[in-house]
């Protein structure tokens, strides 16, 4: 029987919202490490029609700039997207029992929610438009440069 060769690939897509505040921390050789757990949905119509809904609940890892980041900016109930893979882990706990977890170990966070902003002092001021860029020394400006002749004076 000949052998079945599968591609290792180990990537993962998964957005929801955190269901408590990260958890920084730094590991023995003072790497940053934060974790935080991540709750999906999955909407779905049952076999008679109805509309169903399913949550799932995951510990996503974080670790060197991207911990920091994320320690910081991330909160409960942020909504983020991650990209990484996933990570089983084995150890045993205080009473000698073997416990195992399979994790994410992100690679890129995404934030789906802007932070707030500093509010308007006045809710009726129009902002102003930003300045037309500056053109450096030397160069023309595109209403400066000359236009294309026409086609038909080129001949």
């Amino acid at each position: 029987m000949s052998e079945l060769k599968l591609p290792e690939i180990n990537r993962l897509m998964i957005s929801g919202r955190l269901t408590r505040d990260p958890d920084k921390r730094f590991a023995q050789d003072g790497t940053p490490v934060t974790t935080f757990d991540l709750a999906f949905h999955r909407r779905f119509r049952n076999r008679d029609g109805s509309l169903g809904e399913q949550t799932g609940f995951v510990t996503v890892l974080t670790y060197q700039r991207l911990a920091e980041v994320c320690g910081e900016y991330l909160r409960k109930g942020s909504p983020v997207l991650v990209e990484g893979r996933l990570q089983f882990r084995e150890w045993n706990n205080e009473k000698g029992e073997r416990r195992t977890r399979l994790e994410v170990r992100a690679d890129l966070a995404h934030f789906l929610e802007r932070r707030p902003s500093e509010p308007i002092a006045d809710a009726d001021a129009v902002p102003e438009e930003p300045a037309a860029p500056a053109t450096p020394k030397g160069r023309a400006s595109r209403t400066q440069r000359p236009r294309a002749k026409q086609e038909d004076e080129l001949f």
